[in-house]
């Protein structure tokens, strides 16, 4: 896998990667959902091979030059797919409460400025 640059010449592989990244994310997917026996609809497995392509994608470029060994590479990428619903889940949890904490800071600070005249 190979980090994204501004050179032209590089965009061809930084593609490559995300498409193999993506197909490994989507695969770990699929091989989750038919591991699954919960009923569930055409939509709902689209979304979820979708997030995990996607999550799968960045997760490639981020270990792009961390992790030598392309075995373990494809390893830590497939995790990611088979796990995006998750980590997806934490990351907008996480994301939401930074958000709720400053908008709790900036309300606090307007109220002791309101306050003090």
């Amino acid at each position: 896998m190979s980090t994204p640059t501004n050179n032209p010449e590089d965009l061809g592989i930084v593609i490559k990667d995300g498409v193999i990244a993506g197909t490994l994310g989507a695969a770990a997917m699929v091989a989750r959902l038919m591991l699954s026996t919960e009923p569930v609809t055409l939509g709902w497995v689209l979304r979820r091979v979708s997030a995990a392509a996607i999550t799968s994608i960045f997760v490639g470029w981020a270990l792009a030059d961390q992790i030598s060994s392309q075995p373990l590479k494809f390893a830590a990428i497939g995790i990611s797919g088979y796990t995006a619903p998750e980590l997806l889940d934490y990351g907008l949890r996480y994301l939401k409460q930074r958000g709720e904490n400053e908008i709790k800071k900036i309300k606090s600070e307007k109220g002791k400025k309101h306050k003090r005249k």
